[in-house]
């Protein structure tokens, strides 16, 4: 098992140095084209700290194991929130913007509803005979997510910030762009592989290796982001990343899973699924606690205990 847990670190290091170079590189292209600073954090940024999610779960469905891909997901999005949001808020309290309550909180909650209706129709609304996503609910999630990357480009004002440094060069953008995903899909294979062989020796199921190391080493790089973002003071930044990483997980990734290969939802249970659907909505109700709306130290307190609760729950139950 020794060997199985230095390569499954060794494949860590790979997605994480990966998603680094990725997020630097493509930034740095976006910056030279003119895009503003907001929809590089909410799309680049936001999009390249799930790509460790991305390549777990692509590479897990096209080896068919539905349990590892949609685990990943449904943790990453548990630990997201009550883990990331919970350590961001003690570092720093987080502001809640009347844009964040019209739209990015409202559309993480539907977009989780939604995910939960489809993995669940058979149990949940009589819809055919198995509880899994298809093909065909693939193609939706992503055009659901096709259509909230062009209102988000849409809503940008266009306002460019002049004072924006940028000291990558081209070409060593474009390294870093190819050198990050190269890490990303070594990375991601190495962890995939060796994560599967622990749960088999250890006697785990893959759903509990999935939804509890790989989510907490897969959203690493949110952390990284989020706490570097708080000590900052840029909380909305942080805030945006998660709810931002939230949503690709759910319609990019999890969407085009299904569309490689149909995702059984037969080993999340009632408490991932009440937890991944509660988690979002905690969110809300911290803007609603108090006159000022923010996510602050007792409420990211709170948050943090949830989470830590629910690995103690699932270590229990092995």
């Amino acid at each position: 098992m020794l060997l199985q847990i230095v390569i499954l670190l060794i494949g860590l290091v790979l997605i994480l140095l990966g998603a680094n170079w990725l997020v630097d590189g493509s930034s740095s292209v976006a910056r030279r084209l003119g895009i503003s600073e907001f929809v590089i954090g909410l799309t680049i940024v936001g999009i390249g700290t799930s790509a460790p999610e991305m390549v777990v779960s692509f590479l897990s469905a096209f080896q068919g194991k539905s349990a590892m891909a949609v685990g990943n997901i449904v943790g990453s999005n548990i630990f997201n929130t009550l883990m990331i949001l919970g350590v961001t808020a003690l570092v720093a309290p987080m502001a809640i913007t009347k844009s964040n309550l019209r739209k990015d909180i409202p559309l993480n909650i539907v977009v989780t509803i939604l995910l939960i209706l489809l993995g669940r129709s058979a149990t949940m609304l009589g819809i055919g005979t198995t509880d899994s996503v298809s093909r065909l609910e693939g193609v939706l999630l992503l055009v659901i997510f096709g259509i909230y990357m062009w209102s988000t480009f849409k809503g940008e004002k266009g306002e460019k910030e002049e004072s924006v440094e940028n000291n990558i060069k081209p070409v060593m953008a474009a390294v870093m762009i190819i050198g990050g995903l190269a890490g990303l899909i070594i990375g991601g294979r190495l962890f995939v592989n060796s994560a599967t062989q622990i749960a088999q020796i250890a006697g785990l199921s893959e759903k509990f290796i999935a939804i509890t190391i790989m989510a907490a080493g897969t959203s690493l790089p949110e952390l990284a982001t989020c706490v570097v973002a708080a000590a900052k003071g840029q909380g909305q930044l942080a805030l945006g990343n998660v709810l931002g990483s939230n949503i690709a997980n759910i319609l990019l990734i999890l969407g085009g899973s299904a569309l490689i290969h149909p995702l059984s939802f037969d080993g999340i249970t009632l408490m991932d699924i009440s937890l991944f659907a509660i988690a979002p909505v905690l969110i809300l109700l911290t803007s609603m606690t108090f006159k000022k709306k923010e996510l602050d130290r007792v409420e990211g307190a709170i948050f943090l205990c949830l989470e830590i609760a629910y690995m103690t729950y699932m270590i229990c139950t092995i």
